[in-house]
Protein backbone atom coordinates (compact mmCIF):
# COMPACT_ATOMS: atom_id res chain seq x y z
CA UNK A 1 0.00 0.00 0.00
CA UNK A 2 1.12 3.56 -0.76
CA UNK A 3 1.25 5.78 1.61
CA UNK A 4 2.79 8.57 0.83
CA UNK A 5 2.89 10.72 -2.50
CA UNK A 6 6.02 10.13 -4.70
CA UNK A 7 7.85 13.25 -5.03
CA UNK A 8 6.71 14.86 -8.78
CA UNK A 9 7.27 18.18 -8.64
CA UNK A 10 7.51 20.97 -6.44
CA UNK A 11 7.01 20.63 -2.78
CA UNK A 12 3.84 22.95 -1.25
CA UNK A 13 6.21 23.30 1.67
CA UNK A 14 9.13 24.99 -0.42
CA UNK A 15 6.44 26.91 -2.45
CA UNK A 16 5.01 28.49 0.60
CA UNK A 17 8.43 29.55 2.26
CA UNK A 18 9.11 30.86 -1.49
CA UNK A 19 6.34 33.01 -2.10
CA UNK A 20 6.51 34.28 1.62
CA UNK A 21 10.42 35.17 1.16
CA UNK A 22 8.92 36.99 -2.55
CA UNK A 23 6.79 38.99 -0.38
CA UNK A 24 9.13 39.94 1.84
CA UNK A 25 11.65 41.37 -0.99
CA UNK A 26 8.68 42.91 -2.37
CA UNK A 27 7.21 45.17 0.57
CA UNK A 28 10.97 46.17 0.85
CA UNK A 29 11.05 46.99 -2.96
CA UNK A 30 7.99 48.12 -3.56
CA UNK A 31 5.93 50.00 -0.74
CA UNK A 32 3.07 50.80 -3.02
CA UNK A 33 2.43 47.90 -4.21
CA UNK A 34 -1.24 47.23 -4.97
CA UNK A 35 -2.20 50.01 -3.39
CA UNK A 36 -5.57 51.29 -4.88
CA UNK A 37 -6.85 47.31 -5.33
CA UNK A 38 -5.94 46.58 -1.69
CA UNK A 39 -7.34 49.62 -0.59
CA UNK A 40 -10.42 48.66 -2.52
CA UNK A 41 -11.12 45.40 -1.68
CA UNK A 42 -9.86 45.85 2.16
CA UNK A 43 -13.47 48.41 1.99
CA UNK A 44 -15.47 45.92 0.80
CA UNK A 45 -13.94 43.70 3.99
CA UNK A 46 -14.09 46.11 6.62
CA UNK A 47 -18.14 46.85 5.18
CA UNK A 48 -19.02 43.37 6.03
CA UNK A 49 -17.06 42.97 9.22
CA UNK A 50 -18.98 46.34 10.92
CA UNK A 51 -22.08 43.86 10.43
CA UNK A 52 -20.58 41.30 12.91
CA UNK A 53 -23.36 38.99 13.14
CA UNK A 54 -23.14 38.46 9.26
CA UNK A 55 -19.68 38.55 9.38
CA UNK A 56 -19.59 35.45 12.17
CA UNK A 57 -22.48 33.73 9.72
CA UNK A 58 -19.78 34.60 6.45
CA UNK A 59 -17.06 32.78 8.13
CA UNK A 60 -19.36 29.75 9.01
CA UNK A 61 -21.22 29.26 6.01
CA UNK A 62 -17.60 29.95 3.56
CA UNK A 63 -16.05 26.88 5.73
CA UNK A 64 -18.84 24.79 5.32
CA UNK A 65 -19.76 25.28 1.87
CA UNK A 66 -16.09 25.42 0.63
CA UNK A 67 -15.75 22.15 2.42
CA UNK A 68 -18.61 20.54 0.13
CA UNK A 69 -17.59 22.27 -2.67
CA UNK A 70 -14.37 20.01 -2.75
CA UNK A 71 -16.09 16.98 -2.33
CA UNK A 72 -15.78 15.83 -5.88
CA UNK A 73 -11.91 16.46 -5.35
CA UNK A 74 -11.18 15.13 -1.64
CA UNK A 75 -14.00 12.58 -0.73
CA UNK A 76 -15.58 12.06 2.52
CA UNK A 77 -12.26 10.85 4.22
CA UNK A 78 -12.56 7.07 5.11
CA UNK A 79 -11.04 5.85 9.00
CA UNK A 80 -7.29 5.08 8.66
CA UNK A 81 -5.65 5.20 11.87
CA UNK A 82 -6.84 3.85 15.36
CA UNK A 83 -7.42 7.05 17.07
CA UNK A 84 -10.23 7.09 13.93
CA UNK A 85 -11.52 3.76 14.52
CA UNK A 86 -11.92 4.79 18.89
CA UNK A 87 -13.55 7.39 17.99
CA UNK A 88 -15.87 5.95 15.51
CA UNK A 89 -16.60 3.28 17.99
CA UNK A 90 -17.85 5.79 20.98
CA UNK A 91 -20.26 7.44 18.37
CA UNK A 92 -21.90 3.87 16.96
CA UNK A 93 -22.40 3.03 20.33
CA UNK A 94 -24.06 6.33 21.32
CA UNK A 95 -25.96 6.49 18.18
CA UNK A 96 -27.35 2.83 19.24
CA UNK A 97 -28.55 4.12 22.44
CA UNK A 98 -26.13 2.83 24.83
CA UNK A 99 -22.96 4.02 26.94
CA UNK A 100 -20.77 1.11 26.00
CA UNK A 101 -20.55 -2.38 24.81
CA UNK A 102 -20.24 -5.72 26.86
CA UNK A 103 -16.57 -7.15 26.25
CA UNK A 104 -16.69 -9.42 23.25
CA UNK A 105 -16.74 -13.39 23.64
CA UNK A 106 -13.36 -13.36 21.49
CA UNK A 107 -11.97 -9.85 22.29
CA UNK A 108 -8.53 -10.92 22.37
CA UNK A 109 -8.79 -11.47 18.43
CA UNK A 110 -10.23 -7.98 18.70
CA UNK A 111 -7.31 -5.37 20.64
CA UNK A 112 -7.01 -2.57 19.04
CA UNK A 113 -4.92 0.23 19.88
CA UNK A 114 -6.99 3.07 21.87
CA UNK A 115 -9.72 0.41 22.13
CA UNK A 116 -10.59 -0.49 25.77
CA UNK A 117 -11.55 -3.93 26.30
CA UNK A 118 -12.21 -5.14 29.82
CA UNK A 119 -14.51 -4.19 31.74
CA UNK A 120 -16.28 -3.10 28.93
CA UNK A 121 -15.58 -2.69 25.07
CA UNK A 122 -15.73 1.17 24.26
CA UNK A 123 -13.44 4.19 23.22
CA UNK A 124 -10.58 5.02 26.06
CA UNK A 125 -11.06 8.53 25.01
CA UNK A 126 -13.68 11.10 26.35
CA UNK A 127 -17.10 10.98 24.83
CA UNK A 128 -17.70 14.63 23.45
CA UNK A 129 -16.21 13.36 19.96
CA UNK A 130 -18.24 10.42 20.15
CA UNK A 131 -21.53 12.42 20.79
CA UNK A 132 -20.82 14.48 17.78
CA UNK A 133 -20.41 11.94 15.26
CA UNK A 134 -23.61 9.50 16.54
CA UNK A 135 -25.55 12.72 16.20
CA UNK A 136 -24.30 13.06 12.91
CA UNK A 137 -24.79 9.42 11.92
CA UNK A 138 -28.45 9.79 13.50
CA UNK A 139 -29.14 12.68 11.48
CA UNK A 140 -27.28 12.23 8.21
CA UNK A 141 -26.53 8.39 8.50
CA UNK A 142 -22.55 9.45 7.86
CA UNK A 143 -20.43 10.56 10.66
CA UNK A 144 -18.43 12.60 9.07
CA UNK A 145 -20.79 15.53 8.74
CA UNK A 146 -20.76 16.12 12.45
CA UNK A 147 -16.95 16.79 12.10
CA UNK A 148 -17.75 19.31 9.21
CA UNK A 149 -20.76 21.00 11.18
CA UNK A 150 -18.32 21.58 14.36
CA UNK A 151 -15.19 22.72 11.95
CA UNK A 152 -17.81 25.19 10.34
CA UNK A 153 -18.91 26.40 13.54
CA UNK A 154 -15.43 26.44 14.86
CA UNK A 155 -14.37 28.85 12.83
CA UNK A 156 -17.42 31.27 13.01
CA UNK A 157 -16.79 31.03 16.67
CA UNK A 158 -13.20 32.10 16.55
CA UNK A 159 -14.56 34.97 14.32
CA UNK A 160 -16.94 36.25 17.43
CA UNK A 161 -14.43 35.80 19.90
CA UNK A 162 -11.94 37.57 18.05
CA UNK A 163 -14.46 40.45 17.56
CA UNK A 164 -14.42 41.21 21.45
CA UNK A 165 -10.83 41.36 21.39
CA UNK A 166 -9.73 43.21 18.48
CA UNK A 167 -11.66 45.63 15.74
CA UNK A 168 -13.96 44.20 13.20
CA UNK A 169 -11.75 43.84 10.25
CA UNK A 170 -8.90 41.84 12.15
CA UNK A 171 -11.54 39.62 13.15
CA UNK A 172 -13.17 39.08 10.21
CA UNK A 173 -9.75 38.00 9.12
CA UNK A 174 -8.66 35.92 11.54
CA UNK A 175 -11.86 33.95 10.91
CA UNK A 176 -11.07 33.07 7.25
CA UNK A 177 -7.64 32.69 8.00
CA UNK A 178 -9.38 29.68 10.04
CA UNK A 179 -11.21 28.63 6.98
CA UNK A 180 -8.26 28.40 4.90
CA UNK A 181 -5.82 26.77 7.83
CA UNK A 182 -8.14 24.44 9.68
CA UNK A 183 -11.39 24.20 8.06
CA UNK A 184 -10.97 22.87 4.55
CA UNK A 185 -7.50 20.82 4.72
CA UNK A 186 -6.38 20.27 8.31
CA UNK A 187 -6.58 16.43 9.52
CA UNK A 188 -9.25 18.36 11.87
CA UNK A 189 -11.51 18.31 8.96
CA UNK A 190 -10.78 15.29 7.35
CA UNK A 191 -10.16 12.83 9.79
CA UNK A 192 -12.53 11.51 13.05
CA UNK A 193 -9.67 12.01 14.79
CA UNK A 194 -9.52 14.11 18.36
CA UNK A 195 -11.75 16.42 17.90
CA UNK A 196 -9.82 19.02 17.47
CA UNK A 197 -12.89 21.68 16.25
CA UNK A 198 -14.96 20.44 18.98
CA UNK A 199 -12.11 21.74 21.32
CA UNK A 200 -10.74 24.85 19.56
CA UNK A 201 -15.13 25.81 19.64
CA UNK A 202 -15.25 25.40 23.07
CA UNK A 203 -12.57 27.51 24.08
CA UNK A 204 -13.58 29.91 21.73
CA UNK A 205 -17.10 30.29 23.47
CA UNK A 206 -14.80 30.75 26.62
CA UNK A 207 -12.82 33.39 25.61
CA UNK A 208 -15.34 34.94 23.75
CA UNK A 209 -18.08 34.96 26.29
CA UNK A 210 -16.40 36.01 29.10
CA UNK A 211 -15.52 39.88 28.42
CA UNK A 212 -18.85 40.18 26.78
CA UNK A 213 -20.35 38.78 30.24
CA UNK A 214 -18.32 41.34 32.35
CA UNK A 215 -19.13 44.25 30.03
CA UNK A 216 -22.65 43.82 29.67
CA UNK A 217 -24.15 40.90 31.99
CA UNK A 218 -26.51 39.34 29.40
CA UNK A 219 -27.78 36.10 30.36
CA UNK A 220 -26.63 34.83 26.70
CA UNK A 221 -23.18 35.92 27.72
CA UNK A 222 -23.13 33.40 30.78
CA UNK A 223 -24.73 30.45 28.51
CA UNK A 224 -22.43 30.61 26.27
CA UNK A 225 -19.56 30.58 28.44
CA UNK A 226 -21.35 27.66 30.08
CA UNK A 227 -21.32 25.73 26.81
CA UNK A 228 -18.09 25.93 26.29
CA UNK A 229 -16.82 25.12 29.74
CA UNK A 230 -19.06 22.13 29.11
CA UNK A 231 -17.59 21.02 25.85
CA UNK A 232 -14.27 21.32 26.89
CA UNK A 233 -14.93 19.49 30.43
CA UNK A 234 -16.22 16.19 27.83
CA UNK A 235 -13.60 16.68 25.27
CA UNK A 236 -10.10 18.22 26.58
CA UNK A 237 -10.56 18.68 30.40
CA UNK A 238 -7.04 19.07 30.87
CA UNK A 239 -6.57 21.40 28.74
CA UNK A 240 -9.88 22.99 29.46
CA UNK A 241 -8.83 23.52 32.87
CA UNK A 242 -5.53 25.49 32.25
CA UNK A 243 -7.82 27.63 29.53
CA UNK A 244 -10.92 28.23 32.10
CA UNK A 245 -8.78 28.80 35.34
CA UNK A 246 -7.20 32.45 34.71
CA UNK A 247 -11.06 32.98 32.71
CA UNK A 248 -12.58 31.99 36.15
CA UNK A 249 -10.26 33.98 38.14
CA UNK A 250 -10.74 37.30 36.56
CA UNK A 251 -14.68 36.40 36.74
CA UNK A 252 -14.14 35.91 40.42
CA UNK A 253 -12.51 39.39 41.16
CA UNK A 254 -15.37 41.05 38.72
CA UNK A 255 -18.25 39.85 40.61
CA UNK A 256 -16.75 40.59 43.73
CA UNK A 257 -15.53 44.02 42.68
CA UNK A 258 -17.28 46.53 44.72
CA UNK A 259 -16.22 49.05 41.35
CA UNK A 260 -18.86 46.87 39.22
CA UNK A 261 -21.72 48.99 38.25
CA UNK A 262 -23.80 45.57 38.13
CA UNK A 263 -25.85 44.33 40.70
CA UNK A 264 -24.70 42.19 43.10
CA UNK A 265 -27.39 39.65 42.97
CA UNK A 266 -27.66 39.73 38.91
CA UNK A 267 -23.87 39.65 38.97
CA UNK A 268 -23.89 36.21 41.26
CA UNK A 269 -26.71 34.81 39.13
CA UNK A 270 -25.32 34.90 36.41
CA UNK A 271 -21.98 33.80 37.70
CA UNK A 272 -23.94 30.44 38.72
CA UNK A 273 -25.15 29.92 35.09
CA UNK A 274 -21.37 28.00 34.21
CA UNK A 275 -20.93 26.60 37.73
CA UNK A 276 -24.41 24.80 36.75
CA UNK A 277 -22.80 23.50 33.45
CA UNK A 278 -19.65 22.72 34.95
CA UNK A 279 -21.41 20.54 37.93
CA UNK A 280 -23.81 18.94 35.48
CA UNK A 281 -21.23 18.12 33.00
CA UNK A 282 -19.10 16.64 35.69
CA UNK A 283 -21.99 14.39 37.02
CA UNK A 284 -22.32 13.19 33.55
CA UNK A 285 -19.07 12.22 33.10
CA UNK A 286 -19.09 10.61 36.61
CA UNK A 287 -21.63 8.55 35.56
CA UNK A 288 -20.17 7.44 31.75
CA UNK A 289 -17.13 6.53 33.91
CA UNK A 290 -19.01 4.81 35.98
CA UNK A 291 -20.74 2.73 33.76
CA UNK A 292 -17.40 2.34 31.17
CA UNK A 293 -14.60 2.05 33.33
CA UNK A 294 -16.75 0.60 36.67
CA UNK A 295 -15.83 3.79 38.89
CA UNK A 296 -16.99 7.25 38.26
CA UNK A 297 -14.16 8.43 39.16
CA UNK A 298 -11.65 6.53 36.96
CA UNK A 299 -11.44 8.79 34.00
CA UNK A 300 -11.36 7.77 30.26
CA UNK A 301 -7.64 6.97 28.90
CA UNK A 302 -6.68 5.42 32.72
CA UNK A 303 -7.72 2.11 32.14
CA UNK A 304 -5.89 1.52 28.72
CA UNK A 305 -2.77 3.57 29.18
CA UNK A 306 -2.59 1.13 32.56
CA UNK A 307 -3.16 -1.95 30.63
CA UNK A 308 -1.01 -1.75 27.73
CA UNK A 309 1.14 1.86 27.89
CA UNK A 310 4.46 1.66 28.36
CA UNK A 311 5.84 5.62 28.02
CA UNK A 312 3.87 7.97 30.48
CA UNK A 313 1.85 10.75 30.43
CA UNK A 314 4.12 13.77 31.95
CA UNK A 315 7.45 14.38 31.46
CA UNK A 316 9.05 13.90 34.62
CA UNK A 317 8.07 10.33 35.38
CA UNK A 318 10.05 7.46 34.35
CA UNK A 319 8.72 4.45 31.75
CA UNK A 320 6.71 1.58 32.56
CA UNK A 321 7.48 -2.16 32.74
CA UNK A 322 5.87 -3.56 29.11
CA UNK A 323 3.12 -5.42 30.05
CA UNK A 324 2.97 -8.83 27.70
CA UNK A 325 1.11 -8.42 24.31
CA UNK A 326 -0.67 -10.76 22.86
CA UNK A 327 -0.04 -8.98 19.01
CA UNK A 328 2.83 -7.64 17.67
CA UNK A 329 1.37 -4.32 16.08
CA UNK A 330 0.62 -3.65 19.70
CA UNK A 331 3.70 -4.13 21.17
CA UNK A 332 5.51 -1.76 17.90
CA UNK A 333 3.37 0.96 19.16
CA UNK A 334 3.58 1.39 22.59
CA UNK A 335 7.21 -0.06 22.99
CA UNK A 336 8.70 0.52 19.86
CA UNK A 337 6.78 4.07 18.59
CA UNK A 338 6.02 5.50 21.89
CA UNK A 339 9.16 4.92 24.32
CA UNK A 340 11.76 6.53 21.83
CA UNK A 341 10.17 9.66 22.14
CA UNK A 342 10.22 9.38 26.05
CA UNK A 343 14.09 8.55 25.67
CA UNK A 344 14.68 11.45 23.55
CA UNK A 345 13.16 14.11 25.75
CA UNK A 346 15.36 12.45 29.10
CA UNK A 347 18.83 12.32 26.86
CA UNK A 348 18.48 16.15 26.46
CA UNK A 349 19.25 18.36 29.92
CA UNK A 350 16.32 20.56 31.39
CA UNK A 351 14.31 19.27 28.92
CA UNK A 352 15.26 21.34 26.09
CA UNK A 353 13.51 18.70 23.57
CA UNK A 354 9.93 19.60 24.72
CA UNK A 355 10.74 23.59 25.01
CA UNK A 356 11.97 23.17 21.47
CA UNK A 357 9.54 21.13 19.84
CA UNK A 358 6.48 22.00 21.05
CA UNK A 359 6.50 26.01 19.68
CA UNK A 360 7.52 24.66 16.77
CA UNK A 361 4.69 22.20 16.27
CA UNK A 362 1.82 25.30 17.31
CA UNK A 363 3.78 27.47 15.28
CA UNK A 364 4.06 25.65 11.80
CA UNK A 365 0.07 24.35 12.30
CA UNK A 366 -1.80 27.37 12.83
CA UNK A 367 0.79 29.45 11.22
CA UNK A 368 3.06 27.47 8.82
CA UNK A 369 5.53 29.71 7.00
CA UNK A 370 3.17 32.38 5.48
CA UNK A 371 2.02 33.70 8.95
CA UNK A 372 5.16 33.09 11.06
CA UNK A 373 6.90 36.21 10.06
CA UNK A 374 4.43 38.54 12.08
CA UNK A 375 5.74 37.19 14.97
CA UNK A 376 8.81 39.17 15.04
CA UNK A 377 6.31 41.83 16.52
CA UNK A 378 5.74 39.85 19.66
CA UNK A 379 7.27 41.60 22.12
CA UNK A 380 5.61 44.41 21.54
CA UNK A 381 2.42 42.39 21.33
CA UNK A 382 3.38 41.41 24.81
CA UNK A 383 3.51 45.17 26.36
CA UNK A 384 -0.44 44.99 24.56
CA UNK A 385 -3.47 46.08 27.22
CA UNK A 386 -5.47 45.01 24.78
CA UNK A 387 -4.88 41.36 24.74
CA UNK A 388 -2.85 41.41 28.05
CA UNK A 389 -4.68 39.03 29.72
CA UNK A 390 -4.81 36.37 26.40
CA UNK A 391 -1.10 36.38 26.87
CA UNK A 392 -0.72 35.80 30.42
CA UNK A 393 -3.34 33.22 30.19
CA UNK A 394 -0.94 31.65 27.74
CA UNK A 395 1.54 31.53 29.12
CA UNK A 396 0.08 29.57 32.43
CA UNK A 397 -1.37 27.53 29.25
CA UNK A 398 1.61 26.90 27.96
CA UNK A 399 3.30 26.04 30.96
CA UNK A 400 0.45 23.63 31.06
CA UNK A 401 1.14 21.79 28.30
CA UNK A 402 4.84 21.75 28.36
CA UNK A 403 4.33 19.05 31.19
CA UNK A 404 2.59 16.84 29.04
CA UNK A 405 4.72 14.36 27.23
CA UNK A 406 3.08 13.86 23.66
CA UNK A 407 1.79 16.68 21.65
CA UNK A 408 -0.14 16.46 18.38
CA UNK A 409 -2.00 19.63 17.34
CA UNK A 410 -5.68 18.78 18.93
CA UNK A 411 -3.93 19.17 22.50
CA UNK A 412 -3.47 23.03 21.24
CA UNK A 413 -7.59 23.15 20.33
CA UNK A 414 -8.65 24.75 23.76
CA UNK A 415 -6.40 27.80 22.86
CA UNK A 416 -6.94 28.09 19.32
CA UNK A 417 -8.43 31.35 19.53
CA UNK A 418 -6.31 32.75 21.62
CA UNK A 419 -3.36 31.49 19.13
CA UNK A 420 -4.86 33.81 16.56
CA UNK A 421 -6.08 36.73 18.38
CA UNK A 422 -2.39 37.29 19.43
CA UNK A 423 -1.36 36.45 15.79
CA UNK A 424 -3.78 39.00 14.69
CA UNK A 425 -2.28 41.33 17.32
CA UNK A 426 1.38 41.16 15.55
CA UNK A 427 -0.23 41.56 12.04
CA UNK A 428 -1.89 44.92 13.70
CA UNK A 429 1.79 45.92 14.93
CA UNK A 430 3.57 44.74 11.50
CA UNK A 431 1.39 46.64 9.38
CA UNK A 432 1.96 49.86 11.15
CA UNK A 433 5.67 49.58 10.33
CA UNK A 434 7.17 52.27 8.20
CA UNK A 435 10.97 51.73 7.84
CA UNK A 436 12.47 55.01 6.40
CA UNK A 437 8.68 56.01 6.80
CA UNK A 438 7.41 53.51 3.94
CA UNK A 439 4.69 51.47 4.17
CA UNK A 440 6.81 48.75 4.57
CA UNK A 441 5.18 46.71 6.74
CA UNK A 442 1.23 47.51 5.28
CA UNK A 443 2.44 45.90 2.15
CA UNK A 444 3.78 42.64 4.16
CA UNK A 445 1.14 41.88 5.89
CA UNK A 446 -1.21 42.11 2.34
CA UNK A 447 0.63 40.34 0.58
CA UNK A 448 1.38 37.29 3.41
CA UNK A 449 -2.18 37.04 3.67
CA UNK A 450 -2.65 36.85 -0.16
CA UNK A 451 -0.24 34.48 -0.09
CA UNK A 452 -2.30 32.36 2.68
CA UNK A 453 -5.46 32.76 -0.38
CA UNK A 454 -3.41 31.42 -3.16
CA UNK A 455 -1.79 28.37 -1.48
CA UNK A 456 -5.19 26.73 -0.68
CA UNK A 457 -5.93 27.72 -4.06
CA UNK A 458 -3.11 25.62 -5.30
CA UNK A 459 -3.33 22.59 -3.07
CA UNK A 460 -6.86 22.39 -3.95
CA UNK A 461 -5.50 22.09 -7.08
CA UNK A 462 -2.21 20.08 -6.44
CA UNK A 463 -2.52 16.78 -7.94
CA UNK A 464 -3.27 17.91 -11.29
CA UNK A 465 -0.46 20.52 -11.40
CA UNK A 466 1.86 18.00 -9.99
CA UNK A 467 2.52 19.90 -6.57
CA UNK A 468 3.82 17.83 -3.82
CA UNK A 469 2.49 18.56 -0.42
CA UNK A 470 3.83 16.13 2.92
CA UNK A 471 0.44 14.24 3.51
CA UNK A 472 -0.76 13.38 6.89
CA UNK A 473 0.34 11.42 8.96
CA UNK A 474 3.79 11.27 6.78
CA UNK A 475 5.27 13.76 9.05
CA UNK A 476 4.24 13.88 12.21
CA UNK A 477 3.77 17.46 12.70
CA UNK A 478 3.42 18.55 9.35
CA UNK A 479 -1.03 18.50 8.88
CA UNK A 480 -1.94 21.51 7.30
CA UNK A 481 -2.12 21.28 3.51
CA UNK A 482 -2.65 17.57 4.13
CA UNK A 483 -5.73 17.08 2.75
CA UNK A 484 -8.07 13.77 3.42
CA UNK A 485 -5.52 11.71 0.98
CA UNK A 486 -6.44 7.89 -0.22
CA UNK A 487 -6.12 6.70 3.72
CA UNK A 488 -8.32 3.66 4.33
CA UNK A 489 -9.17 3.05 0.71
CA UNK A 490 -8.02 -0.24 0.48
CA UNK A 491 -9.67 -1.28 3.91
CA UNK A 492 -13.05 0.29 2.65
CA UNK A 493 -12.79 -1.64 -0.81
CA UNK A 494 -12.52 -4.80 0.81
CA UNK A 495 -15.09 -4.29 3.78
CA UNK A 496 -17.39 -3.36 0.63
CA UNK A 497 -16.48 -6.56 -1.03
CA UNK A 498 -17.07 -8.85 2.14
CA UNK A 499 -20.59 -7.20 2.78
CA UNK A 500 -21.96 -7.63 -0.84
CA UNK A 501 -21.22 -11.58 -0.38
CA UNK A 502 -24.73 -13.70 1.22
CA UNK A 503 -23.36 -14.93 4.32
CA UNK A 504 -22.26 -13.39 7.49
CA UNK A 505 -17.88 -13.26 7.21
CA UNK A 506 -15.40 -13.43 9.26
CA UNK A 507 -11.79 -11.69 7.93
CA UNK A 508 -8.46 -12.51 9.77
CA UNK A 509 -5.87 -10.04 9.37
CA UNK A 510 -1.77 -10.46 9.17
CA UNK A 511 0.88 -7.83 8.78
CA UNK A 512 4.03 -8.44 8.23
CA UNK A 513 7.00 -7.11 10.20
CA UNK A 514 7.22 -4.10 8.59
CA UNK A 515 3.68 -2.83 8.67
CA UNK A 516 2.88 1.04 8.93
CA UNK A 517 1.78 1.45 12.67
CA UNK A 518 -0.63 3.69 11.62
CA UNK A 519 -2.57 2.25 8.90
CA UNK A 520 -4.98 0.21 10.75
CA UNK A 521 -7.60 -2.99 9.84
CA UNK A 522 -8.88 -4.64 12.95
CA UNK A 523 -12.30 -2.66 14.17
CA UNK A 524 -15.67 -3.84 14.83
CA UNK A 525 -18.85 -2.49 15.35
CA UNK A 526 -20.17 -1.96 18.89
CA UNK A 527 -21.96 -5.55 18.68
CA UNK A 528 -19.17 -7.60 16.46
CA UNK A 529 -21.27 -10.17 16.78
CA UNK A 530 -24.34 -9.06 14.21
CA UNK A 531 -22.42 -7.34 11.82
CA UNK A 532 -22.26 -8.83 8.71
CA UNK A 533 -17.89 -8.32 8.47
CA UNK A 534 -16.24 -9.24 11.76
CA UNK A 535 -12.68 -8.28 11.51
CA UNK A 536 -9.77 -10.11 13.92
CA UNK A 537 -6.00 -10.36 14.45
CA UNK A 538 -4.33 -13.62 13.37
CA UNK A 539 -2.92 -15.55 16.81
CA UNK A 540 -1.34 -18.78 17.49
CA UNK A 541 -3.02 -22.17 15.41
CA UNK A 542 -5.07 -23.15 18.64
CA UNK A 543 -6.51 -19.58 19.20
CA UNK A 544 -7.11 -18.88 15.54
CA UNK A 545 -9.17 -22.46 15.86
CA UNK A 546 -10.93 -21.63 18.69
CA UNK A 547 -12.28 -18.16 16.83
CA UNK A 548 -13.57 -19.94 13.55
CA UNK A 549 -15.24 -22.90 15.44
CA UNK A 550 -16.79 -20.03 17.18
CA UNK A 551 -17.85 -18.31 13.94
CA UNK A 552 -18.88 -21.56 12.51
CA UNK A 553 -21.53 -20.01 10.35
CA UNK A 554 -19.33 -17.33 8.93
CA UNK A 555 -17.20 -17.75 5.86
CA UNK A 556 -13.31 -16.92 6.74
CA UNK A 557 -10.86 -14.90 4.88
CA UNK A 558 -7.73 -13.99 5.34
CA UNK A 559 -6.58 -10.20 4.60
CA UNK A 560 -2.76 -9.22 4.39
CA UNK A 561 -3.40 -5.50 3.78
CA UNK A 562 0.75 -5.32 3.17
CA UNK A 563 0.61 -7.75 -0.01
CA UNK A 564 -1.34 -6.85 -2.87
CA UNK A 565 -0.73 -9.49 -4.68
CA UNK A 566 -2.92 -11.42 -1.57
CA UNK A 567 -4.95 -9.03 0.02
CA UNK A 568 -7.92 -11.20 0.30
CA UNK A 569 -7.97 -14.94 0.26
CA UNK A 570 -9.73 -17.70 1.73
CA UNK A 571 -8.33 -18.58 5.07
CA UNK A 572 -7.01 -22.29 5.51
CA UNK A 573 -5.38 -22.92 9.01
CA UNK A 574 -2.12 -24.83 8.85
CA UNK A 575 -2.66 -28.58 7.31
CA UNK A 576 -5.42 -27.70 5.65
CA UNK A 577 -6.00 -27.36 1.78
Amino acid sequence: MILFHQVRGPSLTVIEGGLTLIAAVLAFCWPRLGAVLFSRLECAFRKLARRPRTAVAAVGLTALSLRLAMLPLFPIPQPFVPDDFSFLLAGGTFADGRLTNPTPAMWMHFESIHISMEPTYMSMYFPAQGLVLAAAKVLTRHEWFGVLCVTALMCAAICWMLQAWLPPTWALLGGMLAVLRLGLFSYWINTYTGGGSLAALGGALVLGAFPRLMKRAQLRYSLLLGIGIAILALCRPYEGILLCLPTMAVLVRWISSSKNRWPEAARLRLATIPLGFVIAAGLWLGYYDYRVFGNPITPPYTINRATYSVAPYWIWQSPRSAPTYRHKVMHDFYVDYELPYLKAIHLLPFLIAPALFKPVVAIWFFAGIALAPPLIMLPRVLLDRRIRFLVLSGVFWAAGIFIEMFLVPHYLAAFTAAIYAIGLQCMRHLRVWRPGGQTVGMVFVRLIVTVCFGLAALRVFADPLHVYYAQWPGIAWNYEWSGPGQYGAARAEVQKQLERLPSPQLAIVRYTSGHYLADEWVYNSPNPDSSKVIWAREMDYRSNLELIRYYKDRQVWLVQPDIKSDLLTRYALPGQK
